[in-house]
């Protein structure tokens, strides 16, 4: 069999396992974004607010708001897309490296819609760094 061909019969979402958020490490509800907001500490960069707070499932959870800001489908996905990408390997490994349990959610501001990744990349290292330090 050549390697260069996918095996047949295997889930290709089974493949990006590795790749993905893992559920326990998100805030999906509505009920706990809301909470963040209001109890949670505000950091705020050009193009992002981050809140964050003592997580109350004593793990580092992660969550991303999007606000329409007068643009489409299209553009919302992408930059949600981006964000979640930043958590997953930038936000999410240095909090649970440093042994903290945090709540952290980061709201786009109009702003962010016309940056560059690595735009958004150095702000969410940014607040990495002050959370770290801070927690």
């Amino acid at each position: 069999m050549s390697a260069d061909r996918p095996l047949a019969g295997r889930d290709p979402k089974a493949q990006l396992g590795s790749l993905r958020l893992p559920r326990a490490a998100r805030i999906r509800k509505t009920s706990e974004i809301r909470s963040l907001l209001k109890r949670g500490k505000r950091k705020r960069t050009d193009h992002l607010d981050v809140f964050f707070a003592p997580s109350p499932a004593s793990r580092s959870r992660v969550g991303v708001i999007v606000p329409k800001h007068r643009h489409g489908i299209i553009e919302r996905n992408w930059l949600r897309r981006r964000l979640r990408e930043l958590e997953r390997t930038c936000l999410l490994p240095a909090l649970n490296a440093a042994g903290l349990e945090l709540d952290v959610l980061l709201r786009a501001r109009r702003e962010a819609y016309g940056v560059p990744f690595r735009t958004l990349e150095r702000e969410v290292n940014m607040i990495r760094e002050v959370t770290c330090s801070e927690g």
